[in-house]
């Protein structure tokens, strides 16, 4: 076979220079057979130089899975990077240690194929670069992986100069089966800011995750809201599009991508939309909630339960949500009471409000297990004495308590007294489970299970009923 000497060097050229070309010739080279590539490629690829170039320093880029994010950021960008700038230092990093050192491994792999040497005839490996997890280039560049929460003891990525250097490269730091734990995805989170955030060898070294979105605060919403200090360059693909059509036709048809929705919302909306909650709800359908201005004159039962959270200015809030029944068999959210306090601050909120429903709305209050719960719930009777009050342990997780509630809302049962609450109240039904709070939710279950419990009788005004 006859190679034009003219071709080969052009396509060298073209190669060195540009991400998106290497990455379609690799393939093609160690494959026998065209990359399947669209449009979505391309713009990781210039992302992903900016990057190289120092254009940006922090990247995060919100891509299905198997959309080729880790054949591009990972194995093909640290090839790429290593064949320019042989002593590059990576850390690169997944949920799985196991996952990580294979990325690390198919990289050493591409860079000593026969097509790589063409590109970047000069770039070699250093003679015991053996392992996969941890290997070096013959100029002391290095490749190290690791899985989130691992040892990152001795490496440092980037180097202490003006052009780049190497990266932190982060390939989804969570398991979607795991994403849904506050303690497992909160410790990712705690591990990137203590761990891996300081293994960088400059602070212009830069840091790119990639990943799939799997709830409102994992790695990416906790930094895109803030979480590090550091304002983020954000690339967001979602395999529906703005205007209706598939990201990548050829992978998914738009046809294909209705059914997977329809056939599973929370996941779809997260790992396939970059939105961790479905566009019209998954788990409460809140547009089938009514906004009326007035109640029916023929209310059976209201309540109002509490949610409650004693830190002030971060966290939780503390929700009380005041629910009624009428005799039409509608529920009617008629207000939620919504706010960041302090222990002192929740325990005026609850009475002033109890004052401002009057006696005839029942309370319900949540009782923590413990001699402490039982001596708080006993401290907010005794204040509210005169009221209609009870405090209830609160058992079962929140997905099981909220599921009667949400039955109603999602069948169009529940109508919502016109406020200037609706809505953050709607949007955090919206969003759950997988939303950053979810304490108006907690409130709003208790007060419908109380509001479809038989009445209570009315304390005398001589002292309040405790039930336990």
């Amino acid at each position: 076979m006859n190679i034009d000497p003219a071709r080969e060097l052009a396509i060298q050229i073209e190669a060195q220079e540009d991400l998106y070309f290497f990455s379609r010739y690799m393939f093609k080279e160690r494959r026998k057979y065209k990359w399947l590539h669209n449009w979505h490629h391309r713009v990781v690829c210039d992302a992903l130089m900016k990057v190289f170039r120092g254009e940006t320093k922090r990247l995060i880029i919100n891509i299905p899975p198997r959309y080729s994010k880790t054949e591009l950021a990972v194995i093909n960008f640290m090839a790429w990077c290593f064949g320019k700038v042989p002593d590059s230092e990576f850390i690169h990093v997944s949920y799985s240690a196991t996952l990580a050192a294979n990325n690390a491994f198919q990289t050493r792999n591409l860079v000593q194929e026969a097509a790589y040497k063409r590109v970047f005839p000069d770039f070699k490996l250093r003679d015991d670069s053996k392992a996969k997890d941890d290997w070096r280039t013959a100029e002391s560049g290095v490749c190290y992986s690791q899985g989130t929460g691992g040892t990152i003891t001795g490496f440092g990525a980037g180097k202490f100069r003006d052009s780049f250097g190497g990266a932190i490269i982060i390939d989804d730091p969570h398991k979607a089966s795991e994403a849904r734990s506050d303690t497992v995805r909160k410790g990712v989170i705690e591990w990137f800011q203590n761990t891996l955030e300081s293994r960088t060898n400059s602070p212009d070294t830069p840091i790119i995750v990639i990943m799939q979105r799997l709830h409102e605060e994992d790695l990416a919403g906790w930094l895109l809201d803030g979480g590090n200090g550091e304002e983020w360059e954000h690339l967001e693909l979602s395999a529906i599009q703005p205007d209706g059509s598939a990201l990548w036709p050829e992978k998914h048809s738009i046809e294909v991508l209705n059914r997977m929705e329809l056939a599973a919302p929370y996941v779809f909306s997260g790992q396939y939309r970059q939105r961790p909650s479905p566009p019209a709800g998954g788990f409460f359908k809140p547009d089938n909630i009514e906004i009326v201005d007035a109640l029916p004159a023929d209310i059976t039962h209201q309540a109002r339960a509490w949610d409650l959270a004693s830190s002030e200015n971060e966290g939780d809030f503390t929700a009380g949500v005041r629910e009624a029944k009428g005799r039409d068999g509608y529920i009617y959210i008629v207000d939620v009471q919504h706010a960041q306090l302090g222990p002192d601050g929740v325990e005026k909120r609850i009475k002033q409000t109890a004052q401002m429903d009057g006696k005839a709305v029942a309370i319900r209050l949540p009782q923590d297990p413990g001699q402490a719960g039982k001596s708080q719930a006993k401290n907010f009777i005794t204040m509210l004495s005169g009221f209609n009050v009870k405090a209830e342990t609160v058992s079962g997780d929140k997905i099981t308590r909220a599921q009667p509630f949400a039955a109603q809302v999602n069948v169009g049962n529940v109508k919502m007294l016109r406020g200037d609450w609706n809505k953050p109240f709607i949007e955090e039904l919206r969003n759950f489970p997988n939303g950053k709070h979810d304490d108006q939710v907690d409130a709003a279950s208790d007060a419908f299970d109380e509001v479809n419990e038989p009445p209570r009788a009315k304390p005398s005004t001589g002292g309040s009923r405790t039930y336990q």
